[in-house]
């Protein structure tokens, strides 16, 4: 489990759209390279004038890579066929592009933008929330609210920066490259009206649009649910990835930073945890005349 708060730049400054997945990727391959040859951490830090931890983050895909420090370790490690070598150096090349999100820094703290990187190169985002409406699914006017409420001393300009940055991630929802959405939520969120009536009501028509979405599945958790074995109550959020050698990752977030979990029986855990709760919701159909009695009340 790795816990990121805000300046700890274990996120990186360099990820691009699916960096994060490419660093993942790459620090599994240098990982299984140096075991083969039997090299222990301390000897490829060595090569590459680091320490051993250094090493280990770098196998684990926590920190942004040089690609002359990738170069020397698979010289280190007897890579010496050039299509490899170029293949695995390309991984280098992409992962240090920036994204999009890098332009939203002054309001976008760098232990979520680590989870930015993550969502752009999911293939499926699970989503658990008790208290308001996923981010991916709020229209402009909650996220608006949404923000004022959590930056009450924000400025108008901070604010607005902050609305359209969310208008940037919801693009995902429509792209060619589109992950597929599963989102469990409370029905106190449905009704709590956080952007005042007409905004809820906007809010609840949208949700009602978007989850005819073929990618978006929604269900709400009703008021006559009981409680909340299956997860403890905390809203997570859990990332599958189409690349074969990359496990699932849990986002967890807190309010000065967040955690990412990946250790696959801790995972598996909350894989587990998503399914209770998906059964003890609504179906999608149901959900669907749940957000239509809720409309008529707003």
């Amino acid at each position: 489990m790795v816990t990121d708060q805000p300046g700890s730049g274990s996120g990186g400054s360099g990820s691009g759209s699916g960096s994060m997945v490419r660093r993942i990727l790459l620090g599994s391959q240098l990982r299984r390279l140096r075991e083969a040859k039997a090299i222990t951490r301390e000897a490829a830090g060595y090569s590459i004038r680091a320490s051993e931890s250094k090493i280990s983050r770098m196998e684990l895909g926590r920190v942004s890579f040089k690609e002359r420090d990738v170069a020397d370790l698979l010289t280190l490690y007897g890579i010496n066929d050039p299509y490899e070598r170029d293949a695995l150096l390309g991984l280098v090349r992409e992962a240090n592009i920036a994204g999009w999100w890098h332009g939203y820094g002054d309001v976008l703290p760098q232990w979520f933008q680590t989870y930015i990187g993550l969502e752009e190169s999911a293939s499926v985002i699970r989503i658990f929330d008790v208290q308001f409406i996923p981010g991916l699914l709020q229209t402009e006017e909650y996220t608006r609210a949404i923000c004022s409420l959590g930056h009450p001393a924000g400025t108008t300009e901070e604010i607005e920066r902050r609305v359209e940055m969310r208008r940037e991630r919801q693009k995902l929802l429509v792209s060619e490259r589109a992950p597929r959405i599963l989102a469990v939520v409370d029905e106190v969120a449905m009704r709590r009206r956080i952007a005042g009536p007409r905004g809820m009501r906007a809010q609840l028509e949208y949700l009602l649009e978007i989850s005819e979405r073929p990618n978006v599945t929604l269900h709400v958790l009703p008021l006559e649910f009981t409680g909340y074995p299956a997860a403890g109550g905390y809203p997570f959020t859990m990332l599958s990835f189409p690349e074969p050698d990359i496990g699932d990752v849990v986002y967890v977030e807190q309010l000065t930073g967040a955690m990412y979990i990946d250790k696959r029986e801790e995972t598996a855990q909350y894989g587990k945890a998503m399914e209770k709760l998906c059964s003890d919701s609504l179906t999608p159909a149901k959900t669907v005349e749940r957000l239509r009695n809720i409309l008529r009340d707003t």
